[in-house]
């Protein structure tokens, strides 16, 4: 597994410099406290997991999940 805080996605999967990062990190942020398992992205509306849901799974899915905490696993 990634080293990276779980509030923190790979640079791959969230651009630094994405036009949306800070919305979609409050998001993510606002998910993990709560619990849940995701979140309605605020760019698409669809669903997104968070990373805690994600290492809960215990291994990469292949899928390319913003918050992955298994990239370069993968």
């Amino acid at each position: 597994m990634d080293r990276r805080p779980l509030t923190e996605p790979h640079p791959t999967r969230l651009a630094p410099d994405h036009p949306r990062r800070a919305d979609i990190l409050a998001a993510h942020a606002a998910a993990l406290d709560a619990g849940q398992a995701g979140y309605a992205d605020p760019d698409s509306g669809l669903f997104v997991l968070t990373a805690a849901f994600l290492a809960r799974r215990g291994t990469c899915c292949g899928r390319g999940c913003r918050h992955c905490p298994y990239v370069g696993d993968c």
